[in-house]
């Protein structure tokens, strides 16, 4: 993941937002883990690996122009559209949380009982979302006028590109059940349906259908910081 991120800043791509910001995820996960703060540890480690290599494997597959998830490649390809540090950051956290996120619990439980991880995953949400909204406190320091946004949608973020985390949330521990239930070799079509769902979330997300906000986001774009290196450190920065 550090690659990643490195390469990103050596070739100013915007995909480097969502993964450093993914690279604060799993250390944090890691950090819960060496603390022994879930149900089942062990399981969560493997759990961990598993979640961040759906994201790795996409990335991988989009640098070598082979086929990936329909919503990663909407998402990868939107490294270079003017949109806000914000929406970058949130096409990866819609796909990875509501494609990924059920995919990898579902694959990590498969001959257990589903249920038994439920706390554990609802552990991970919850840094999730922690961190979700530690980086929009430090987005002031490359997005000065991301306040706008906040009075337009009358602070709710979320709304205003038709993604809510804690529905996004809800929706992967549902995925997670239902591909369980299908078990291994019978997943395809539901994958697909679900992989569809999150593009249009993430075509919302990249344009928003009111053309007030749509119009207020560019306007908060104008003024954002473009160098992807220097947006990744001054978001590193305590």
């Amino acid at each position: 993941m550090d690659i990643i991120i490195d390469d990103a800043i050596t070739t100013n791509s915007r995909i480097g937002y969502f993964a450093y910001l993914y690279r604060r995820v799993t250390a944090e996960i890691q950090n819960e883990i060496v603390l022994g703060n879930f149900e089942d540890n062990a399981r969560m480690e493997i759990f961990d690996v598993a979640f961040a290599n759906y994201y790795i494997d996409a990335y991988n597959g989009y640098t070598r122009q082979t086929p990936i998830s329909k919503s990663w490649q909407f998402a990868f390809s939107a490294k270079n559209e003017p949109l806000t540090i914000l929406q970058h950051i949130m096409l990866g956290i819609n796909t990875h949380i509501n494609l990924d996120l059920g995919l990898a619990a579902s694959a990590v439980m498969q001959g257990k009982q589903i249920s038994d991880i439920e706390n554990d995953f609802n552990i991970v949400n919850n840094i999730l979302g922690n961190i979700v909204n530690e980086m929009q406190d430090r987005l002031s320091r490359v997005s000065p006028l991301l306040f706008i946004l906040d009075i337009a949608g009358k602070n709710t973020d979320e709304e205003i590109i038709n993604f809510s985390l804690g529905k996004a949330r809800a929706l992967s521990w549902y995925n997670a059940n239902l591909l369980w239930g299908l078990g291994v070799g019978h997943q395809d079509d539901a994958i697909r349906n679900m992989d569809l769902t999150v593009l249009r979330l993430g075509e919302f997300i990249k344009s928003p259908k009111s053309s007030f906000i749509t119009y207020t986001l560019k306007f908060i774009g104008k003024f954002e910081e473009k160098n992807v290196g220097k947006v990744i450190s001054r978001l590193r920065e305590d």
